[in-house]
């Protein structure tokens, strides 16, 4: 997307369902063996009550949507604050929404809040984005 189409409030999403493969195939790349992602009987003892997924797995589906939608192709990631506001679960759908809320045409920059919500719309990682528009 070129800057000069962008515009503070334009919003796109993207949505996947997270399995417990997903967990899995992440703690191979990672090597996060965290016995929250990896043992469930561990976790079901837990204050989670059961296996969670990584926040940066989940946090990853944010990449999703400002890599291929908004801004898109042409725009590079500059930064990414984030709140973990509540556990992603094996069989959660997650929704990742961003929202432009500045455009910085002097370096080329917008600021982007981003937000992953669950199935039940109940808020999973809150944050806000910067990325570099190339074009």
């Amino acid at each position: 997307m070129l800057f000069r189409e962008l515009a503070v409030g334009a919003r796109a999403q993207a949505s996947k369902t997270f399995t417990g493969d997903d967990i899995d195939t992440f703690i191979q790349l990672t090597g996060d063996t965290n016995p929250m992602h990896v043992d469930g009987d561990y976790a079901t003892a837990s204050r989670f009550g059961g296996r969670i997924a990584h926040g940066m797995l989940t946090a990853g589906l944010i990449s999703t949507v400002l890599g291929r939608e908004l801004p898109g192709t042409g725009a590079i990631y500059l930064g990414q604050t984030l709140r973990f506001t509540a556990p992603v679960r094996p069989g959660d759908t997650i929704t990742a929404e961003a929202v432009v809320l500045e455009l910085l045409p002097e370096k080329r920059h917008v600021r982007i809040s981003t937000r992953c919500s669950n199935q039940r719309g109940e808020s999973v990682i809150e944050g806000e984005a910067r990325m570099l528009l190339l074009e």
